[in-house]
């Protein structure tokens, strides 16, 4: 994170740090020379030379700043012993070093460090007001450096804030997009399904008709051909969605409940006897509602044809107080040995009708019919005006 904030102050300031640490030395090292040579003693070279070296540590004070602020201090503290006049009004080396202490070092380290040089400048100045600027001096670096560490903490947590946000963003993004195509799945092998097995089922009784029974098998063939056509339609509705961006859409509403009649004739037609009841009492029903309602029946009238054996099915769509109750029961097989008992559990057809219930927060069941014969498909769908969404 250091590295990163360092790499920003350089692309704002123009300046790279390294260059910007030597110019603080220089500039140091050049206030100290000139304390010592305006000083009215005539001092020898070693005092310049102890001048320099209060700023030569300055470059490495990102690197190790209590390290820096012990070897420059240290070499003030001599300066200041041998040759006190010689010493600078402000010593810029010693702001240096506490703001950067301040700024990078440890806890612990940075309240040592002040502790050390408020003691320094009370102890070691010959005068109060020489003793008042000092502490100004120091303590005003020193906060002016927790200021700015500060600063750099809270950019650091607004960073990972919006880290966090895109992590979260792209998680949704994600995650919208898996609902999607489950959605588009549940459609496809609703419509897919449901027309492919009327028209296998038609197309194998039509060869054994055709001759006996000419009209029968028209009909068959008329069935088939109706199915493509309502099949065709529903996937136009469904791939609608997958236009390419600034195409109009062509999407027909979503399926509704007064289809259902004509969905239970193309059953017929396979030679399902289906027993349609539907309660004309139900009133305003939710469009997701309604849809989840025709797909349920549809997948459970798909799952007959193919698998149960049926000669007859009942299907019920009535309201229950706030509830539509849907209710699809034959007179076949029933449960495979190989299915589990809940009968939700088995192919995909039957997931997507207690996924299809969830999504409006409602539920559904499968299993046994009536005293253990056939087959019977329940769901519960409420009709309140706030419809719960359920994470399934």
């Amino acid at each position: 994170m250091a590295g990163r904030v360092e790499r920003w102050r350089a692309r704002v300031t123009g300046v790279d740090p390294d260059v910007l640490d030597g110019l603080l030395a220089a500039g140091s090292a050049a206030v100290s020379l000139w304390s010592v040579h305006h000083d009215e003693v005539a001092r020898a070279w070693w005092v310049y030379l102890l001048a320099l070296g209060t700023a030569l540590p300055l470059p490495w004070r990102r690197r190790a700043p209590v390290t820096v602020m012990v070897v420059s201090g240290g070499v003030s503290g001599v300066l200041s012993v041998l040759a006190h006049s010689a010493m600078p009004q402000l010593p810029l080396s010693a702001v240096i070093c506490l703001y950067t202490v301040a700024d990078r070092a440890g806890e612990w380290q940075r309240w040592g460090v002040l502790a050390v040089t408020v003691t320094a400048n009370v102890v070691g100045t010959h005068s109060p007001d020489g003793a008042l600027f000092s502490l100004i001096t120091s303590v005003g670096a020193f906060v002016f450096g927790c200021l700015v560490r500060e600063l750099r903490r809270l950019a650091a947590v607004e960073a990972e804030r919006a880290r966090e946000a895109g992590r979260r963003a792209a998680s949704d993004a994600a995650r919208a997009v898996a609902e999607e195509r489950a959605r588009i799945a549940r459609e496809m092998h609703d419509i897919l399904a449901h027309a492919v097995s009327l028209m296998v089922i038609q197309a194998e009784a039509g060869p054994l008709v055709v001759r006996g029974d000419p009209d029968r098998a028209v009909k068959a063939f008329d069935t088939i051909a109706d199915t493509g056509r309502d099949a065709m339609v529903q996937l136009r509705r469904v791939l609608g969605v997958l236009k390419e961006e600034g195409s109009a859409p062509e999407l027909a509403p979503q399926p509704r409940l007064a289809e259902l009649p004509a969905l239970a004739e193309r059953v017929r037609r396979a030679g399902v006897r289906v027993e349609l009841e539907v309660d004309g009492r139900t009133g305003p029903v939710p469009a997701d509602v309604e849809a989840a309602g025709y797909r349920i029946v549809q997948e459970a009238l798909t799952n007959t044809v193919k698998h149960a054996g049926a000669s007859r099915v009942s299907v019920r769509v009535v309201r229950e107080r706030e509830e539509l109750a849907v209710l699809v029961s034959d007179d076949g097989r029933g449960l495979r040995p190989d299915r589990p008992a809940d009968g939700l559990s088995g192919g995909r057809g039957l997931v997507g009708i207690r996924e299809r219930a969830a999504a409006c927060g409602g539920r559904a069941e499968a299993g046994p019919g009536p005293r253990g014969r056939g087959f019977l498909v329940s769901a519960r769908l409420p009709l309140g005006t706030t419809v719960r969404r359920a994470a399934g």
